[in-house]
């Protein structure tokens, strides 16, 4: 391998390893609600607490990205991001999970915003979105053995196995990072969120990010909550290892898709692949309290191995999630590479910061909202409202594009 593909695999590492840490909490979550038996405001807030700490750490990372050496930055949030998994490992209270997500949070913020401004900039420019949905597909394969593999070796060793393997997958990374990544001479003086900010297709894309936050937010952490707590909650109560398949699903086929996609999304504009893939996740999203009713003609028990009950319910789930994940496979490597397109040579760091910014509103409120949704008015309601705003989400987004570029905009860009 020559020198970019060396520095590709290593920057693969990385969000490989960030992104099996984040999905393994996402399946261990419903555990850690039985375990440590919190309220629905508080189950809302453990989901918070991530994008609360992103929130924190989001301009400072973006603006010091930009303004000093990428690379030295990513090896800082690497190491945040072991210290935080460590901590995982331990955790006896809801004050100590709470502890472990806002380390979480600070050290996915670096790694994500880093790690693909640094990808972003060494891919063609014509061959942005392809590049993209690569380094998203090795997102994708964490999240896919991170679900399945946490389960199963919980099911086996415990927390500190679990979280112990991470540590050294993240230490492999700065490893990685250290020894292959060339260091980052770019250099942007001042301030460039406020110029993005201001850029005439961020701002439409803007339109769109603000609402889908909310609804992704709901779904992608209500899904595994759906399925492994309790009935008496709402849930299905099926074993961690089920949780970590449905929710694999969703990552297998947003993995396949995305190289695909994000080649014809190079081919063919942003702006069709970002409106049909919001469409499709909402439609999608609609459907899933509606499992028990689209599963009701089938009636079936199979027992599995490491507990695993398979019932028509679970597999309607299992395949809702799923489409979810493609749908998510047309909209990621468009809406990415859009922002990357902005940001090359004016702050690439500030314009994914600015993308990350919009999105943190809604998932750091969505959240709360539905812990309270979900002890009020039902679990079904937090999934209503998720479909509900992509939806409106891709309303608002057709609607900017037609008022700026009339009846063919979406073919605009």
């Amino acid at each position: 391998m020559d020198r970019d593909d060396l520095q590709y695999y290593s920057l693969y590492l990385v969000t490989f390893a960030s992104s099996f840490g984040f999905i393994t909490v996402v399946t261990l979550l419903p555990t850690y609600i039985d375990l440590l038996n919190p309220s629905g405001a508080l189950v809302g807030l453990f989901v918070s607490a991530l994008a609360i700490a992103r929130a924190v750490g989001l301009v400072p990372i973006a603006w010091a990205g930009d303004r000093y050496d990428k690379r030295t930055l990513l090896l800082a949030s690497l190491a945040v991001s072991i210290l935080a998994y460590l901590v995982f490992a331990v955790i006896e209270t809801s004050v100590g999970f709470l502890t472990a997500r806002v380390l979480q949070g600070l050290g996915i913020v670096g790694t994500g915003l880093l790690g693909l401004a640094l990808v972003s900039e060494l891919a063609p420019a014509g061959e942005r979105a392809n590049v993209i949905g690569k380094y998203n597909s090795w997102r994708m394969a964490a999240g896919i053995l991170g679900t399945l593999g946490a389960g199963a070796l919980y099911a086996v060793a415990g927390f500190g196995a679990v979280f112990g393997l991470l540590a050294v997958l993240l230490v492999l990374s700065f490893v990685g990072v250290g020894r292959f990544v060339s260091p980052d001479e770019t250099s942007v003086e001042g301030f460039a969120f406020t110029d993005l900010a201001l850029n005439r297709r961020i701002a439409t894309m803007t339109s769109f990010r603000a609402q889908y936050a909310v609804s992704v937010t709901l779904v992608r952490n209500w899904v595994p909550i759906y399925v492994g707590v309790s009935v008496a909650r709402g849930g299905l109560a099926a074993s961690a290892v089920a949780v970590g398949t449905v929710v694999a699903a969703e990552k297998f086929t947003n993995m396949l898709g995305q190289p695909r996609t994000g080649r014809l999304s190079d081919r063919f504009g942003r702006a069709p692949f970002v409106a049909f893939g919001g469409t499709m996740y909402g439609l999608v999203a609609l459907a899933v309290p509606f499992s028990p009713e689209i599963a009701a003609p089938l009636s079936f028990a199979v027992e599995l191995p490491l507990e695993v009950v398979l019932t028509p319910t679970l597999l309607v789930v299992f395949l809702l999630n799923a489409l979810l994940g493609v749908a998510d496979s047309f909209r990621e490597p468009a809406s990415m590479a859009t922002f990357a397109d902005e940001g090359v040579g004016s702050g690439i760091a500030s314009s994914f910061g600015v993308r990350n910014m919009v999105w943190l509103p809604g998932s750091i409120l969505a959240p709360i909202v539905g812990g309270v949704l979900m002890d009020g008015a039902g679990m079904q309601w937090v999934f209503f409202l998720g479909g509900a705003t992509a939806l409106t989400g891709v309303a608002a987004f057709l609607g900017v594009l037609t008022y700026s570029h009339g009846r063919t905009g979406i073919t605009k860009w």
